[in-house]
């Protein structure tokens, strides 16, 4: 299997559903699916819209859990229990699509930075009991490493790798742009066969601006060449738009090779 390049645009998750085939149109074989606003699977009328808009394309499907106002390691236990509650629900209706869901991890609070280890064992207990839920429903869900914002857990490769590892049910999202905020995408770099997903967009390392592939300072020449030699799988092209993710498809096309 080789690298498949998808298309995304969580920016896009309140507009109407019609732009969807456009992504075929600009030449990705799949779209992740942001399930959130009018995308939220757990709603049957949107579910039936995106059935209805799939059955029109040949669009393969990954799809990516809500995450606004949710916090996976809360110390706020209604919280905490309603953030799991929304990704496996998530999980159980993306199991008609595909078998593989990005989650988000959690973050600390106020709260939470006073007892930071347990903000960690609540995220740990949480993937127990996602993993569970992606198991019975033959999915895989992945963990994304995050942006510069230090509250985040999950910025550095070590300190995802180390949520995850042999939680079952479990695997990883890379995000190279997430990484490039942080200025770790060499990094993640050197453990990307550990990927189970990926995601590729482009920024100025201050910023998540979700640029298209080579607008901003990354190395793409060098990121394409060995996530190609290591990984194999889906690759998401997270834009703003169709017309930029038309531009990082040439970039992809011409690296990831």
């Amino acid at each position: 299997m080789k690298i498949v390049p998808y298309f995304s645009s969580s920016s896009r998750v309140w507009d109407d559903i019609s732009w969807v085939p456009a992504i075929e149109d600009a030449g990705y074989p799949g779209w992740e699916l942001m399930s959130d606003g009018n995308y939220r699977l757990e709603d049957p009328v949107c579910f039936a819209r995106i059935k209805g808009v799939l059955e029109t394309t040949n669009l393969r499907v990954s799809v990516h859990a809500p995450f606004g106002d949710l916090n996976l390691a809360t110390l706020n236990d209604p919280i905490w229990r309603e953030s799991i509650r929304q990704m496996c629900t998530c999980i159980e209706h993306a199991a008609d699509f595909t078998d593989i869901v990005t989650i988000h991890p959690g973050y600390m609070s106020p709260v939470g930075k006073l007892m930071p280890q347990k903000t960690w064992d609540l995220q740990k207990e949480a993937l127990h009991q996602i993993g569970k839920c992606a198991v019975d429903h033959h999915v895989t869900a992945c963990l994304e490493n995050m942006i510069g914002i230090k509250e985040f857990l999950c910025r550095s490769p070590d300190e995802l790798i180390g949520m995850t590892e042999g939680i079952e049910g479990i695997g990883m999202t890379f995000d190279f742009g997430h990484a490039n905020t942080v200025g770790k995408v060499d990094e993640f770099l050197k453990y990307v066969s550990k990927a189970r997903h990926i995601h590729i967009h482009d920024n100025h390392g201050e910023s998540d601006e979700h640029l298209a592939l080579g607008a901003g300072t990354i190395n793409w020449e060098k990121a394409g060449r060995i996530i190609a030699k290591q990984y194999q799988g889906i690759a998401v092209v997270e834009g703003r738009s169709v017309e930029e993710g038309k531009k990082s498809l040439e970039v992809f096309r011409k690296w990831f090779v």
